[in-house]
């Protein structure tokens, strides 16, 4: 089943020369561009309306070049990045704590376990602060001082407060100041907005992204579109899990779809569990609710001390209370990172001291800081995210603990990217939570929306016209080639096979089974017997699956069905890869953790002589296993230390 990881002469990451701080300011002042008049000859297909998608869109049609933009919601503004609470990092110190852009750096280096390039965090560290006043000029509400000054907070895995932050609402604000951006350039027609558009296959001509076929989502068409180079923008795969935190619309298919073309996957196994969302409650649920981790600066972890305690949060006294995140890592306490916090509730939930009906959850509790601040003060910092708890569950988390526990969130893993976000097929870019760099093996809190805004506002502008340069002369990109006839009938080949199958269970059954699955053996830890087992139990309901699936309906008419079967599809051959991957890696780092590789005191035990390194996979057609490459990983400005937060 293990596949052996050689280095790959691929994967070249054209990470500019020189020292760490100067590379990106190199890149920009050394790289090729296209000229104003010369970008109105040049066409760009995004997809995705989110963070990355629209800023990227709005950057490229301000910029001059022609822009098509598509999302399967009824709106842009509907994209999942609406959906994030806490905040967003920038290295500006106003708190005067001491951040600067190198300890940013550094802190998102080791919050991913030394397993991400340097260049690319150090990158996104420098390109913060201009985001912040980017948004601000977008009219983006942060919260203020009593003085004017914008306010920060702490996230988990760092000792400063650099976390901007509109309320628990910093998605939805920044979303909108995107949105606004992209729809001045639909009204100035220099952005066709393509709302209901699934994409469904990468068009490649000549070993060059050209363009993409996409289910037209209320008519049933399927339509062609060319360009000179396409962007994906579409998000992570978290809701291969079923139960998520992600909206149940979000998906994997367009990065699915663009590795069987040829893009190589980067690290699927690393996905995050967020430990602060709403325990399940029972099997009628179709996902889970985030709460965000800025409510950590503010409340404190615990667990009864006794096993099974059934008596009230507020009725056990204080020396009954296990404040474990407190007891086991003093340093950053409640602001452990995602993957130690996650890991540490499954540890006191395994061992007997759950609680809630399920006992699946831990409590997070507000009395020190209420007594501390008062309920006013706990109410400007989050007080719509306690009227969200008390709509979904009808507690008052002013007089009472909420109960909360680790869910699947976040995919650190995708598309492998080089320095200039280009996969390993010319012409195709992926930005933001689709590709898989900048996080390592686990994403800080309030970098997810950094790393896209980044991406679309700082980044993209820049390198896709290194490559665009040699495009000016290429002329429109014809719809009418043989390689939009093979992928158009590959797609219409696909539905037609989902919708004939007729079977007697629905696309749910499979996603859910596929997500319990994943869930015991490849969530927040794993084994080899374990991974084994699932790749075994994968393959047995993906033969079901195309034997047993019931699709009513047909393709010439709205059809959510289809649309979720052919994502379920595409989750059914992802979850392989995924167990593949943790198989592959004889380690633990980061959100992967294999029980195998542990220290004496449960922390992660990386292997750095032979683990070091990005993995990567290549598909390799439908009858042959995928080729395992590694892109080596070298450190020259900071030190591989243990990653310690006690």
């Amino acid at each position: 089943m293990n596949s052996a990881a050689v280095p790959s002469n691929i994967l070249d990451a054209k990470i500019p020369e020189g020292r760490l701080s100067e590379k990106w300011s190199r890149y920009k002042a050394t790289c090729r561009l296209v000229s104003f008049n010369n970008k109105k000859k040049l066409d760009i297909i995004v997809v995705g309306t989110g963070l990355a998608g629209a800023s990227a869109a709005a950057s490229f049609a301000e910029a001059g070049y022609n822009v098509r933009s598509f999302c399967f919601q009824d709106s842009a503004r509907r994209a999942h990045s609406v959906a994030a609470q806490g905040g967003v990092n920038a290295a500006k110190n106003y708190q005067n704590d001491g951040d600067n852009v190198y300890r940013m750096f550094y802190d998102t280096i080791k919050g991913g376990d030394f397993r991400a390039r340097e260049a690319n965090v150090y990158r996104l560290a420098e390109c913060s602060s201009s985001l912040i006043d980017q948004a601000v000029a977008q009219g983006v509400p942060f919260g203020r001082e009593y003085g004017g000054y914008i306010a920060n907070r702490s996230f988990g895995g760092v000792q400063v407060r650099r976390t901007f932050y509109a309320r628990g609402q910093t998605g939805q604000q920044l979303l909108m100041g995107a949105y606004a951006a992209l729809m001045r350039q639909v009204n100035l027609s220099k952005v066709k907005l393509h709302t209901r558009h699934e994409m469904l296959d990468l068009v490649v001509i000549d070993g060059k992204a050209r363009g993409i076929i996409a289910r037209n989502l209320e008519t049933g068409e399927i339509e062609r579109y060319g360009a000179h180079a396409v962007v994906l923008a579409t998000g992570g795969f978290g809701k291969i899990y079923y139960l998520s935190t992600l909206a149940m619309g979000c998906n994997g298919s367009a990065i699915w779809r663009a590795y069987k073309k040829g893009a190589f996957m980067a690290n699927p196994s690393w996905t995050q569990i967020h430990p602060t969302s709403l325990p399940q409650s029972g099997e009628h649920q179709s996902k889970l609710t985030l709460m965000s981790e800025s409510l950590r600066n503010d409340g404190r972890i615990w667990v009864p001390k006794n096993k099974d305690d059934q008596r009230a949060p507020n009725d056990i006294p204080e020396d009954e209370r296990d404040y474990y995140l407190e007891r086991r890592y003093p340093a950053f306490g409640n602001l452990a990172p995602r993957d130690i916090s996650s890991r540490a509730a499954k540890e006191r939930i395994d061992a007997g001291h759950g609680v809630g009906p399920l006992k699946n959850a831990v409590y997070l509790d507000f009395k020190h800081a209420i007594e501390e601040y008062g309920e006013s003060i706990i109410k400007q910092r989050y007080g719509n995210l306690f009227r969200m708890y008390e709509k979904i569950t009808g507690v008052n988390a002013y007089k009472e603990p909420m109960k909360i526990s680790p869910s699947a969130h976040f995919s650190m893993g995708g598309l492998w990217v080089d320095y200039e976000l280009c996969t390993t097929i010319p012409g195709l870019y992926a930005l933001g939570e689709c590709n898989f760099a900048d996080h390592g093996a686990n994403r800080l809190g309030a970098n997810s929306l950094l790393q896209a805004c980044v991406d679309g506002y700082f980044i993209i502008p820049y390198t896709i016209g290194n490559y665009l340069a040699d495009d000016i002369n290429t002329g429109t990109i014809k719809t009418d080639h043989p390689a939009f006839d093979e992928a158009e009938s590959n797609a219409r080949m696909f539905l037609e096979k989902l919708l004939s199958v007729n079977g007697t269970k629905v696309v749910d059954y499979f996603h859910k089974e596929l997500g319990k699955i994943l869930t015991d053996k490849c969530s927040v830890s794993r084994d080899e017997e374990g991974l084994k087992e699932a790749i075994r139990n994968i393959r047995a309901l993906r033969e079901e699956f195309w034997l047993q699936v019931k699709i009513p309906g047909t393709g010439e008419q709205v059809n959510s069905e289809l649309e979720k079967a052919g994502r379920v599809a595409d989750y059914l051959e992802l979850g392989e890869l995924m167990c593949r991957d943790a198989l592959n890696r004889h380690e633990s780092c980061g959100a992967h953790f294999r029980n195998e590789y542990q220290t004496e005191e449960g922390e992660a035990l990386r292997d750095d002589e032979n683990y070091c390194f990005i993995s990567c996979w290549e598909h390799g057609g439908s009858e042959r296993e995928p080729v395992h490459h590694r892109e080596e990983l070298e450190f020259e400005t900071v030190k591989l230390i243990s990653r310690s937060y006690k």
